[in-house]
């Protein structure tokens, strides 16, 4: 399953959400996002999901990071991107409970779905803005 998630950033400060707790993944911070569609680029993937997520439009920028991972059984191949707010940043989201603008080196205290690891371990331990 290709997958695409947006890197929200603000100085050292990066957007995580949490999953709610009726959906798969329930209480799992993530990065937003969602499933590509057939025939659909990564970004156009991204622009559409952020947009029915959290309401705001978004330039998608370059790419931190690509892994796959097994998570219950599914490949998940998640690319994530960073992106810039179109206007104004997110303040809250259809498929998530809690949004919230963590340090990169305290990323590391959430409980993150799987597939995210990757990502955040990379903006925890990065040297300079990484953007």
């Amino acid at each position: 399953m290709e997958v695409v998630a947006a890197v929200f950033t603000d100085g050292e400060r990066v957007l995580a959400c949490r999953r709610n707790e009726n959906l798969e993944a329930g209480g799992l911070w993530e990065f937003p996002g969602g499933k590509l569609e057939d025939g659909e680029e990564p970004a156009a993937a991204l622009e559409r999901e952020v947009l029915e997520e959290l309401g705001v439009a978004i330039e998608v920028g370059e790419l931190l990071d690509r892994s796959t991972t097994v998570s219950d059984g599914n490949t998940i191949t998640l690319s994530c991107y960073f992106v810039r707010p179109v206007g104004e940043v997110p303040h809250s989201s259809t498929d998530h409970d809690e949004l919230g603008w963590f340090q990169r080196d305290r990323l590391v205290w959430l409980n993150w779905a799987a597939p995210d690891l990757p990502a955040v371990r990379k903006l925890a331990f990065a040297t300079g803005d990484g953007s």
